[in-house]
């Protein structure tokens, strides 16, 4: 299991309990019921009995509430955690041993019981457009006059109204099928857009019409990578090493030792934007060890193959960053959207 900024080294302490026959005999693994949830968890396992063939995985699959309310746009439930707070709490309540999360439904700050003890090696981040049959071929440019196109996302909602103001964006809820079988067989939508990992992981790849790059769509912190969250002080499953509901959004790139972050926020037709890029060194050594006095734990992550300065200096960028934004006018766009969605 290797990581985009935490890599793993699925530690020692499992290696120990397989050879001593100790407490780690079944390794307990929470999920979400979907489809492509468990594919994603099965991904997981696997990388995980690949190095540990000793252990045995358990896959508890459950609903959250992002799952049980499907009749109302995410951004108006209210509520955080949508997709998640299910699965902590059977993480808190020690009937899982840890979670697997799509990184992008993890809030941005995360309960103190609990860290990210492993993100897997990142797919494609960019959104894709799905075609309804009659439009396969075109792009969202070509797409008629007020054709309608679904997604679940005021980042994406937002930021494609204002590169492309001839359609009309709607929401469209449930899992990756539910909202391809409501694209092909109910003619209510044009296309939809969705992620292109998604897609990529259920086979899907024949089904995308176009890929959203970052000059037309910056993309979810976090879109495309799986997250392993785990108890913070359950070091046996630390050893395991292996949202979008707001019209923000982000694109990086690692070039030469320097990493460039792009950042935005848009109004929610997508009318007033706002985006400034930054950089900052970052440098990762092939081989690191933690000193004894190295605290791996930084901003809910356990990376304990990446130097700490590297970590601090990318959070440090992440915070200046949208500091700028901030002082140049984003909350006033921000606060907008936030009451207007209210309103609607």
């Amino acid at each position: 299991m290797s990581g985009n900024g935490n890599a793993g080294n699925a530690g020692n302490a499992a290696a120990t309990a397989e050879e001593n026959g100790s407490k780690m005999k079944v390794i307990r693994v929470g999920t979400r019921k979907s489809q492509l949830a468990r594919i994603q968890t099965d991904s997981v396992v696997a990388m995980l009995k690949a190095l540990y063939p000793g252990l045995q995985f358990e896959i508890i699959a459950m609903s959250t509430t992002g799952d049980k309310i499907l009749d109302t746009a995410l951004s108006k439930i209210g509520e955080k955690s949508l997709f998640t707070k299910e699965l902590e709490y059977a993480l808190e309540k020690n009937e899982v041993d840890l979670v697997v999360h799509s990184l992008k439904d993890l809030p941005t700050v995360l309960p103190p019981a609990f860290t990210i003890g492993a993100i897997c090696k990142r797919e494609n981040p960019c959104d894709a457009v799905v075609f309804h049959p009659k439009f396969v071929g075109k792009t969202l440019e070509t797409l008629p006059e007020k054709s309608t196109v679904g997604t679940s996302s005021l980042r994406r909602a937002a930021q494609l109204q204002r590169k492309f103001p001839h359609l009309e964006f709607k929401s469209i809820r449930g899992n990756l099928n539910t909202r391809l079988r409501k694209l092909d067989e109910q003619h209510e939508f044009s296309a939809i857009i969705l992620a292109v990992a998604g897609l990529q992981r259920m086979g899907w790849q024949n089904r995308v019409g176009q890929i959203l790059h970052p000059e037309e769509c910056m993309y979810a912190v976090g879109q495309g990578a799986l997250a392993v969250e785990v108890r913070a002080k359950d070091q046996d499953i630390l050893d395991l090493e292996g949202g979008c509901s707001v019209p923000v959004a982000v694109h990086t790139v690692i070039k030469d030792g320097q990493l460039y972050l792009t950042g935005g926020v848009w109004s929610l037709d997508g009318s007033d934007s706002m985006q400034e890029t930054m950089q900052a060194t970052i440098h990762v050594p092939t081989q690191y060890d933690d000193g004894p006095e190295d605290d791996p734990q930084l901003v809910g992550i356990t990376a304990r193959n990446i130097p700490r300065g590297a970590q601090l200096a990318a959070e440090n960028l992440g915070i200046s960053l949208a500091s700028l934004l901030l002082n140049k006018g984003a909350k006033n766009i921000l606060d907008v959207a936030r009451q207007l969605n209210d309103v609607h």
